[in-house]
């Protein structure tokens, strides 16, 4: 990758590692689908003067179905099932079970012929899941097999939303193309979270909030796809592999999660996996 790449990259890990924490912390008194309202209905109207002012805006009622399918894919549905899951898993196990994304992203780039993964970059990718299998196998207790299958969705949503940016919305203004799609997310669940407010927040709940609008939301979005033109969507998923080094020092550190032996054990397996994927041994097609 170039330099730029290396740097959002980076900086893209440590701000989508973060959210684990954050959710954790707001599920316990607020639901996941208000949740989602919160967080997305800030980050839309902070970023809408933006995209109004750049003209941002234009063009993009004409592709309603792909932006619509995008909000579906990589907002509206894996937020609502990360927030259920977090409610059981902590946020270390959740973050560690995320990082499956990558697999997901290439073997479904490779069937629809958008990406080119040869032997090597393969191998790295599924030494990288052997590390969430081994946390499975490990960590997760058959009460909480359900929460891992509703992470399961989540992880297939994520590989499918930089794909769609890739291939059908790329022209586009991106700063435009998310505050829609927040704007989209917020305007679906806003029924419910409007009669579904917590009569009371504390101050470590209203915080977490706060930082997953403003933070993990409006302002990652926009990294986010800089990254993907930059680095290409299958390598722009990459990131779930790094993120949870981040997720597992918030949830040990701050919310005291054990360190359990599936995550000392599977992490590092996931680490070499990152290596062997980020190497510039073949093109990306997509761009």
């Amino acid at each position: 990758m170039t330099r730029r790449g290396w740097i959002l990259f980076l900086v893209m890990s440590v701000i989508w590692g973060c959210p684990y924490l954050l959710i954790r912390i707001a599920v316990r008194e607020v639901s996941p689908a208000t949740l989602i309202f919160l967080r997305t209905a800030p980050a839309a109207l902070i970023l809408l003067p933006l995209a109004l002012h750049r003209g941002a805006l234009h063009g993009l009622l004409a592709r309603w179905r792909w932006l619509l399918a995008f909000t579906v894919a990589e907002l509206a549905i894996p937020w609502l099932f990360v927030s259920r899951a977090e409610v059981h898993l902590t946020s270390s196990v959740t973050g560690l079970l995320v990082a499956s994304v990558p697999l997901t992203g290439a073997v479904l780039y490779r069937l629809l012929g958008y990406d080119h993964f040869d032997r090597r970059r393969i191998m790295g990718l599924l030494v990288g899941f052997a590390g969430v299998a081994l946390l499975v196998g490990v960590d997760v207790h058959g009460t909480e097999i359900g929460p891992v299958i509703e992470v399961l969705i989540p992880v297939v949503g994520y590989a499918i939303g930089p794909l769609i940016i890739s291939r059908k919305l790329d022209d586009l203004p991106a700063i435009g193309v998310i505050t829609v799609s927040l704007a989209i997310a917020s305007v679906a669940y806003g029924p419910y979270a409007l009669t579904h407010l917590p009569t009371s927040m504390s101050v470590e709940v209203i915080a977490s909030v706060a930082a997953l609008a403003l933070v993990c939301t409006a302002l990652a979005f926009v990294l986010f796809f800089d990254l993907i033109v930059e680095v290409g969507p299958a390598r722009s998923t990459v990131i779930t592999y790094v993120n949870p080094a981040v997720a597992i020092v918030l949830g040990v550190v701050i919310l005291g999660e054990p360190l359990t032996k599936g995550i000392l054990f599977g992490f590092p397996w996931r680490l070499q996996g990152v290596v062997a994927t980020l190497r510039r041994v073949d093109s990306i097609c997509c761009h």
